[in-house]
């Protein structure tokens, strides 16, 4: 595992100094994969002559990461495939018929092929299973079928196909052991429940954190696909799942920054504060990336755990009265139909050049379940910043308020 830290450890500090050095998030996202690709590609003889499960076994391929840093897949003969996670976990992924290597590391986890009945409380994720095709070995949720924004989900919800077990940090154990559930699939929340996570465990259900929502760039998060794509046997897939993005991406960074300004936030409806994202958020810089200037990208504590600050309406006024885009957070502030509904919970908003200009756009609910698309979103803020989106006001991930 020395070698897994040590790429993860140089990948962050790397993220760390492009950011003190006031790069743009435009020119820091290719800089950035070039020198991941360079990290990465340093690595693999050292992987081959590193004997990672402990056994001897020596490593036949690794592969090889655009964007994300928090995760590795090594590849030995026979078909296993070793997947770390930057939090010091790992999974032994196993070739149906094939047994459990002797003296392997006691740490590592295996995980049988063919995988199902697997337990999903990690709902971004989902999009990567879809895309894959395999949506279907999802059998068991975390998230009620009125809180999914993903068709396959839904549907196979309303039809006894997934069902709901119980909240990440109280599942019905009994429900997850009568239908033969080997893995699940867990976010980052389930730091908190430690006990819960033990209790899989001491159940033989094994227990993946996915750490997608640690990774620094937005292309990162979306190049977990591949990650699920060696747990699936579908890497051919996923890479080119991921190149589509990839390729949109690089279209709309090629483009001139258009200059607007742009302010991403909701108001809180137990506070009434206003919330918006910090500057190293991954919504931020896809902002950036999109060619506009998101005026709080300099708000950052330093804090990796919290992606937002409140504040004060006084305050929000003061910073983003005159921004040329308003983009209002639905999934955490509600819906809203007009811009009468949005004056509503503060009647200085009226006040906004963006909404006196009708440059409100809202996201939909789907934005954060969706981790498959982060290129089109990009294209998506992209085309409202230069004008291209009035023609039709509504974009898969976003709508406009009349």
């Amino acid at each position: 595992m020395k070698r897994h830290f040590a790429l993860f450890l140089a990948c962050a500090v790397l993220c760390a100094a492009l950011a003190l050095s006031g790069c743009s998030a435009r020119s820091e996202q290719s800089s950035q994969s070039k020198s991941a690709a360079r990290a990465q590609s340093e690595t693999v003889a050292e992987a081959a002559a590193e004997d990672l499960l402990g056994n001897g076994w020596a490593v036949e391929s690794s592969m090889e990461l655009q964007y994300a840093t928090q995760f590795s897949v090594d590849y030995f003969e026979g078909g296993y495939k070793l997947l770390s996670l930057s939090n010091g976990s790992r999974f032994l992924v196993i070739p149906e018929g094939g047994s459990l290597p002797e003296g392997i590391d006691e740490d590592i986890v295996p995980l049988y092929q063919p995988l199902d009945h697997l337990y999903l409380a990690a709902s971004s994720a989902m999009s990567l299973f879809d895309s894959l095709g395999h949506a279907d070995l999802i059998q068991l949720s975390s998230t009620k079928e009125s809180s999914w924004y993903i068709d396959s989900a839904k549907e196979a919800m309303a039809e006894g196909r997934m069902v709901y077990v119980g909240a990440y940090n109280e599942p019905d154990y009994e429900m997850l052991l009568e239908a033969g559930c080997p893995l699940a699939i867990e976010s980052r929340m389930i730091d908190e429940a430690s006990e819960t996570k033990s209790k899989l465990e001491e159940l033989g259900i094994a227990v993946l954190v996915d750490q997608s929502s640690l990774e620094n760039h937005p292309m990162g998060r979306s190049e977990w696909i591949r990650f699920y794509g060696a747990l699936l046997n579908e890497e051919e897939k996923a890479a080119e799942l991921f190149a589509e993005q990839v390729a949109v991406l690089n279209e709309v960074t090629s483009a001139e920054a258009t200059g607007k300004t742009v302010a991403f936030f909701y108001i809180s409806p137990s506070s009434g504060s206003v919330v918006v994202r910090k500057g190293g958020d991954y919504i931020s810089k896809m902002l950036e990336l999109a060619g506009g200037d998101y005026l709080f990208r300099d708000l950052d504590d330093g804090d990796p755990e919290s992606s937002t600050e409140p504040m004060e309406m006084e305050a929000f006024f003061a910073a983003a009265k005159d921004a040329d885009y308003l983009i209002y957070n639905t999934s955490v502030g509600g819906d809203l139909a007009t811009t009468a509904d949005l004056i509503a919970q503060n009647e200085l908003l009226a006040e906004f050049k963006a909404v006196k200009e009708g440059n409100v756009w809202c996201t939909k609910r789907n934005l954060y379940q969706v981790t498959t698309e982060l290129g089109q979103m990009v294209e998506s803020f992209h085309q409202i910043f230069t004008g291209e989106a009035n023609e039709t006001g509504d974009l898969p991930y976003l709508y406009r308020l009349p």
